[in-house]
């Protein structure tokens, strides 16, 4: 097919419904924001030209990064889906499957709304001709859930023994078959306050390369850390299971993210704004407790982007600066694989993958004891 003829119904096209009747709306939404020029070569991109797509989705990318991510107008982000669809088509109808993935996830990570069903859609069909997997149906054991005394209160024994996870995501080649040609973005450093820390967008094959070859003693550990994975990549929501937690008290589910990662991930002790559940696919973590009402007195910082993180670093504490951390009481223990948290108390973590819940402000810290993967958090 050439760069400039229209596309056919085919086993190499795929369709977008909902882009075919939003794009005129769309496009002069973006025209009264002076976009004439991507305008122009998204029409042209629709009629199947590759170069005209490709020059659409850069200047689409271009208005993403004009300033912070929240001024960004969202007619922008819109129009950046579209032109990933457009691109992704192309490379679809030339059998370019993997660089087709890869131009939908950014359309799944950085687009807007409008189009998700489309790039939805989209994925499905092309990580169909990908790989020869079927859908994965399983008849899931009745949930059950466990409590335990004191500290043990906000612990969660069997509620994850039915999770085709648990066995799934230990086994890297099942990882690599469903999701290792789709793009995730990871961070790169020992922790977000550092000045070194950034972030990167590579294939999760690249991603559990690296964790495979992960040095204990790494400065610079990569990190699949609070992405909507499972919105992203369907296939490994099919592996979970929402717990009942999240709905007691007639409460609603409000996000649920992925952490992946090795041994040496970090994440500096903080709260977060929502009551959660953190649940432990595979690995094991330590974790340590802090009282909502010790939060001043673990030195939070005073700027807005950081005002949930504390300035304390609990392996190198500063007792100059900080002379009241070592004098606060804590609980902790070891959450071990399969195993689940469910407290009202700050939290401080070492290790990977877990769930936890809160009624109150929460605290945590991730820090290293073994190889972490498989970390999930649920908002609600």
């Amino acid at each position: 097919m050439s760069s400039s003829t229209a596309f056919t119904e085919s086993s190499d096209h795929f369709e977008t419904p909902t882009m075919d009747l939003e794009a005129p709306t769309l496009l002069q939404d973006i025209t009264e924001q002076g976009g004439y020029a991507y305008v122009s070569m998204a029409t042209l991109a629709a009629a199947g030209d590759s170069r005209a797509a490709e020059a659409a989705r850069e200047m689409a990318w271009e208005q993403l990064h004009s300033g912070p991510w929240h001024s960004v107008l969202p007619v922008w982000r819109d129009a950046y889906s579209m032109a990933c669809l457009h691109v992704a088509r192309l490379h679809f109808s030339k059998g370019e499957l993997s660089e087709s993935l890869r131009v939908l996830d950014m359309g799944l990570i950085m687009g807007g709304m409008l189009l998700r069903k489309d790039l939805d859609s989209a994925v499905d069909k092309v990580s169909a001709k990908a790989r020869d997997a079927g859908a994965v149906s399983e008849q899931l054991a009745k949930r059950k859930l466990v409590r335990q005394d004191g500290l043990r209160d906000a612990e969660v024994s069997d509620s994850m023994a039915h999770w085709p996870a648990r066995t799934k995501w230990n086994d890297m080649d099942y990882l690599r078959r469903v999701a290792g040609d789709r793009t995730v973005p990871v961070e790169v450093g020992k922790n977000y306050l550092c000045p070194e820390w950034k972030q990167e967008l590579i294939t999760f094959s690249q991603f559990l390369a690296r964790i495979e070859a992960n040095d204990f003693s790494s400065d610079a550990p990569t990190y699949l850390a609070q992405h909507p994975l499972f919105d992203q990549i369907s296939e490994l929501r099919n592996d979970i299971c929402i717990p009942d937690y999240c709905f007691a008290g007639g409460g609603e589910l409000r996000s649920l993210n992925a952490w992946f990662g090795p041994a040496g991930t970090v994440t500096p002790l903080h709260h977060d704004p929502h009551h959660n559940i953190l649940a432990q696919v595979v690995g094991r973590k330590y974790v340590r407790l802090y009282h909502a009402s010790l939060s001043e007195e673990l030195y939070p910082y005073t700027e807005t982007m950081l005002k949930n993180s504390s300035q304390v670093d609990l392996d190198n504490i500063d007792e100059i600066r900080f002379p009241k951390v070592h004098d606060l009481g804590f609980e902790d223990c070891i959450l071990e694989e399969g195993g689940g948290l469910s407290t009202s108390w700050m939290l401080d973590m070492k290790g990977s993958g877990s769930i936890f819940w809160s009624r109150r402000r929460v605290t945590c810290v991730l820090r290293r004891i073994t190889w972490s993967k498989g970390l999930l958090l649920f908002y609600h």
